[in-house]
């Protein structure tokens, strides 16, 4: 008896470890997937784009149908290369990530170039020569969505499990591709969740609005139909100012960990004076507000810089690397 009480003691001791070791890996994962805040607001903001144009009968399925190509890209792709990363080769993390601030910085600056009337045409899903007689093609023009879609996902997603990987605390391998693979299912179902709520607010505001009961309702409903596009356009300013800050302050931080202190320490000097023109109650969020600022600043400079590289060089390259494996498919 003595000994079946051991053995009930110690299956208690290992589950209450296991639990714990479940909480770290959640709490882990949900305080890493904050980090990436900016590029997640962005992959919600872009998104909503590649369903434009179809039924509102599609539009759920292609989400979905981005949702798995999402998963497959962290998890399968991505996960493995951050685990092999940051146990074989950390020193390359603090670089990847500014790789990835500079393309945040690049695609933020654009989005603001594009919004005032200058810059290229460096990201125009269809670009000159395209097969304008495919793209007429509901099903092929679906095909071709959820592909450019899940591509940018590939891109945006190496940024947010870069970020994550970056602020995971775990030691034990097992427990950093839990924690990782936690977060990446956490911002995946939040990201395409979102995007689905998006996509169908005007299906449900109008249905509201034509069967409502109430004449709140109905309204509620034509208010929601009419509030869509200003509440789309917020959320496409939202995502580009995340994306300058996030990486204008991925860039500092980089420059930070390889030693060249100097821009950090300048803008922090700055914030701190900026913040103590406020009375001491908001002098905490003044000083964070004026730092946001001041590497959403930078990062749309930076950007700036970027767009005649990205749309003259970069952009072509990939576009003719993707164009002669579809060619290379077709001749198969």
């Amino acid at each position: 008896m003595s000994g079946l009480l051991a053995l009930l003691d110690d299956v208690a001791a290992i589950a209450k470890v296991a639990a714990a070791s479940v909480d770290d890996v959640i709490g882990q994962a949900t305080k890493a997937s904050a980090k990436a805040a900016g590029a997640v607001i962005d992959d919600a903001a872009v998104t909503p784009k590649y369903i434009q144009g179809f039924k509102a009968s599609r539009e759920l399925p292609i989400i979905w149908r981005i949702t798995k190509g999402s998963f497959k890209n962290k998890l399968v792709y991505l996960l493995p290369a951050g685990l092999l990363l940051s146990n074989f080769a950390p020193w390359a993390i603090a670089p990847l990530l500014m790789l990835g601030g500079a393309y945040l910085c690049f695609e933020g600056a654009e989005k603001v170039a594009h919004a005032v009337g200058i810059g290229g045409a460096g990201h125009t899903d269809y670009p000159p020569g395209a097969d304008k007689a495919a793209i007429k093609d509901p099903a092929h023009l679906e095909e071709q969505k959820a592909k450019g879609a899940i591509k940018t996902d590939l891109i945006l997603s190496a940024e947010i499990m870069t970020i994550i990987l970056s602020n995971l605390t775990v030691t034990n391998v097992w427990m950093e591709a839990a924690a990782l693979a936690a977060a990446a299912v956490i911002i995946t179902v939040a990201v395409y969740g979102s995007v689905a709520l998006i996509v169908k607010m005007d299906d449900m505001g109008l249905y509201m609005a034509k069967n409502g009961n109430f004449t709140l309702t109905r309204k509620l409903g034509r208010g929601i139909v009419r509030g869509m596009p200003a509440f789309l356009k917020t959320l496409t300013i939202v995502g580009t100012a995340a994306m300058l800050w996030v990486g204008g302050s991925i860039i500092i931080h980089g420059m930070e960990e390889l030693g060249f202190t100097g821009l950090g320490h300048l803008i922090e000097g700055y914030a701190i004076s900026a913040a103590h023109l406020f009375p001491e109650a908001y002098q905490g969020a003044a000083e964070w507000i004026a730092t946001a600022a001041m590497d959403g600043v930078l990062g749309l400079a930076l950007g700036l810089i970027l767009i005649p590289i990205g749309e003259k060089i970069i952009t072509p390259l990939w576009r003719a690397i993707f164009s002669g494996k579809k060619a290379n498919e077709h001749t198969a």
